[in-house]
């Protein structure tokens, strides 16, 4: 069987009163096997947010053709992508169209993520220690990429010995460590809103205030805008040999 062993059960036990609350809990819950591989609560929550973007991205684009009015849905997403744009082209002093991928992917998956939260079931992936350290691992192959992309390799490995050739281990060090402490903070402050509203939901399982829940909502999307700003800036460290301008960049007003 492709699918063995399903059992939600667990999945709506909220909050769990014989478990300690902790970011483990999220990766042990196993819902159910597929080809015998078991699919805990983190890897479900992040199939749903994939395919949350996933049907977002075709209802966007769905004839989308020039010259035709936009729908909601497509106003809504062009102007995150213009705003994303502006940001990164301001941080990053380099075309934006380069880094807008990797930036709207993280920023879109951190925001949905959060915004599900309304969902009293749904369990945020981005507050299991195992998918920020993903997020940060991508990051982190990213540097090299977009580094030699840019400078080369010569110019990359450059910046390792800059002021001096003694501050290579120190510079090593500083970006491995930066990086990782860049998923290991968004996992601290998603899991601490989980816990908080697990909590308060024990207490008040009909009546959590809204303006908390509204706190929260607000929190994680600014928690999405400072992850994929500063995943840009590591990204971009590293920048080409020839500063850009509009002159020799592309025309993003067309």
């Amino acid at each position: 069987m492709i699918f063995s062993d399903v059992d939600f059960s667990e999945l709506f036990d909220i909050p769990r009163t014989d478990a300690v609350i902790g970011y483990t809990n999220f990766d042990n819950i196993v819902l159910f096997r597929f080809l015998g591989f078991p699919i805990n609560s983190t890897i479900f929550s992040t199939w749903i947010v994939i395919l949350t973007i996933l049907l977002l991205s075709v209802w966007a684009t769905h004839g989308l053709k020039k010259g035709k009015p936009a729908n909601k849905i497509q106003t809504i997403l062009e102007e995150i992508v213009l705003w994303l744009r502006a940001e990164i082209k301001e941080t990053a002093n380099d075309n934006p169209m380069k880094y807008i991928g990797l930036g709207l992917g993280l920023f879109m998956f951190i925001l949905i993520s959060n915004l599900m939260t309304i969902i009293p079931w749904f369990r945020p992936p981005t507050a299991s220690l195992t998918t920020t350290i993903a997020m940060a691992t991508l990051v982190f192959l990213a540097v090299p990429y977009f580094s030699i992309k840019n400078a080369g390799v010569l110019g990359y490995l450059k910046k390792f010995i800059d002021p001096s050739p003694v501050m290579l281990p120190m510079n090593i060090f500083s970006e491995i460590f930066s990086i990782f402490a860049l998923g290991l903070r968004l996992f601290g402050n998603m899991l601490s809103g989980v816990m908080f509203a697990t909590i308060l939901t024990s207490f008040l399982p009909f009546l959590i205030p809204l303006s908390m829940q509204t706190l929260g909502l607000l929190t994680g999307s600014i928690q999405a805008y400072i992850f994929a700003l500063l995943a840009i800036v590591y990204t971009s460290s590293v920048g080409p040999t020839t500063p850009y301008t509009e002159e020799n960049g592309p025309n993003f007003n067309s």
